[in-house]
């Protein structure tokens, strides 16, 4: 499964919506053209403004107002890239460069703030004041939710129940934006709309639960060159939250003295634990479990080639390998 197949209901929308991404980044300003056309080298999955789309043409059919929401979600998330990388002193986005890389922090972090305001500017020069709450409400929960992460790691006190309060508000606020501003792009039927925003929440919770799996399985599988950038950055993700309640308390004070500590050599012995302890199995159940309520969202929708591309990238979240 491919994001080519999924993508096939839209396809000639899809290329409409680049085009018109494509201008809403152009600048006078020599050194902000230079960075935009840079960014539209980065070439993404382009997730988001895809489920914008599917879900709008799920709902009734894709407008101008469609157009405007894909537009607001991907200036939003291109921002939010470009920030993050600054955070992390990130060095390569998309196997290339990234931003801060090749033009500095200030830079890059004043780039952010224009695709940011190109985005507010997008909604309000076309009347959309419902979509730029909706966006706004996401960039709050976003924001919260990496602070909330900073907090815990830094405190070594994460725990399940805030974990899924991170996830559910750094990744999967902005996913079900994405679906409910797409709905509302097409329909004013309150249940259709709400269905497609839980559908966007469970989704993201599902791809984010996903990709902290994969910090610990897929690396494994590189050589045995496993690092694990979550430990590296002391971040408590559900396999190893799972494992350090599942094992015995001196296991679990040997691993947590390990992660303390700032030794290279960690990532094997704190993948073996996490696997001997559930970690890894009980996540795995937890991604069905949530991509199962995401389809379950779609039930009361008619089928056609757009409800089949939605379920179909449940199952291209819960089983990738990047």
């Amino acid at each position: 499964m491919n994001l080519n197949k999924i993508t096939s209901p839209i396809k000639s929308e899809l290329s409409d919506f680049q085009k018109i991404f494509s201008g809403a980044l152009k600048s006078n300003v020599a050194l902000v053209d230079l960075i935009t056309k840079y960014i539209l080298k980065q070439k993404g999955k382009k997730v988001r403004p895809i489920l914008v789309l599917l879900s709008a043409k799920l709902c009734g059919k894709i407008s101008s107002r469609t157009y405007v929401a894909a537009t607001l979600v991907e200036l939003l998330h291109t921002a939010t890239l470009i920030h993050d990388d600054v955070v992390d002193d990130a060095k390569t986005r998309r196997g290339l460069a990234s931003i801060n890389a090749v033009w500095k922090n200030k830079a890059a972090v004043l780039m952010g703030d224009f695709l940011l305001s190109k985005g507010l500017l997008v909604s309000l020069d076309n009347n959309e004041p419902e979509f730029l709450k909706a966006t706004s409400e996401a960039v709050r929960r976003m924001s919260e939710g990496e602070l909330l992460q900073i907090q815990k790691a830094r405190n070594f006190d994460a725990t399940e129940e805030t974990y899924f309060r991170v996830i559910s508000d750094k990744t999967a606020s902005l996913i079900k934006t994405c679906c409910k501003i797409g709905a509302m792009s097409s329909t004013n039927d309150k249940s259709k709309i709400d269905n497609m925003a839980a559908y966007g929440e469970n989704l993201g919770i599902a791809f984010q639960l996903r990709d902290d799996l994969l910090d610990y399985t897929g690396r494994k599988k590189l050589l045995g060159k496993a690092t694990g950038n979550d430990l590296k950055e002391k971040k408590f993700t559900l396999p190893l939250l799972k494992a350090l309640k599942n094992a015995p308390t001196k296991n679990s004070r040997e691993i947590m003295k390990l992660i303390k500590s700032e030794s290279h050599k960690k990532f094997d012995s704190v993948y073996y634990f996490v696997e001997e302890y559930g970690g890894i199995e009980y996540t795995q159940n937890k991604i069905s479990e949530y991509a199962d309520q995401a389809l379950a969202s779609l039930k009361s929708f008619s089928n056609n080639d757009s409800k089949e591309s939605l379920a179909e990238l449940v199952s291209f979240v819960s089983t990738r390998e990047y």
